[in-house]
């Protein structure tokens, strides 16, 4: 229960807290990476309900609620393993999905810097501490934050910060497989000891 409520809070953090909350802020976003966290968030519930029942097979010494317990453990490590071949393999896509959306926004300013995408691009910018897509001739005339001292290519600032997200994401994923995993073990040895305690008497 406590690992599930602790994927809860980080795939919220993530989502709303964390910069990448920041790519949301506009209409345009990279739903695949946060699809991804809706994901982590399902999971963490689903292990937090699983975890409940679990405990309620424990204390009434019940097989069946203990042997229900084992088999969900066993649907959601399969679901965890799914996830993150499907993280790994989708990371490309995201990161390109994002790019795309500042990309997009950079045409439009250069279109019209007077409009409203002004203030969206600076918002970019400063979450992101960087300016343009890299040449100091991209940079000129864009809205970049005052406290950088070098304005780095946001294209390559926007793949380094949903490298280092996904990064996390995969940490807690081995996490929950990990304690998935024990929970499995532990799950089977109550449950054959509770069988052998009622054969004996």
């Amino acid at each position: 229960q406590l690992a599930g409520l602790a994927v809860i809070a980080f795939g919220l953090w993530l989502r709303f807290g964390g910069v990448m909350a920041d790519f949301a802020s506009d209409k345009r976003s990279p739903e695949y990476f946060f699809m991804g966290l809706y994901v982590l968030v399902g999971t963490g519930a689903l292990m937090s309900t699983v975890g409940f029942f679990g405990c309620c097979g424990a204390a009434r010494e019940s097989q069946c609620l203990i042997g229900s317990f084992f088999a969900c453990l066993l649907v959601i490590f399969a679901a965890e393993v799914t996830a993150g071949v499907f993280a790994f393999i989708g990371k490309k896509v995201a990161i390109q999905e994002a790019q795309k959306i500042y990309e997009d926004i950079y045409d439009d300013y250069m279109k019209n810097p007077a409009g409203k995408v002004n203030s969206t691009i600076y918002h970019y910018h400063s979450t992101l501490q960087c300016c343009g897509k890299g040449n100091t001739e991209q940079q000129m005339g864009l809205p970049c934050p005052e406290n950088i001292q070098k304005a780095s290519n946001c294209l390559v600032e926007i793949q380094n910060i949903i490298d280092a997200n996904l990064h996390l994401v995969g940490i807690v994923g081995i996490a929950i497989a990990g304690t998935t995993i024990f929970g499995m073990i532990f799950s089977m040895v109550l449950c054959c000891a509770i069988r052998n305690t009622r054969n004996m008497i």
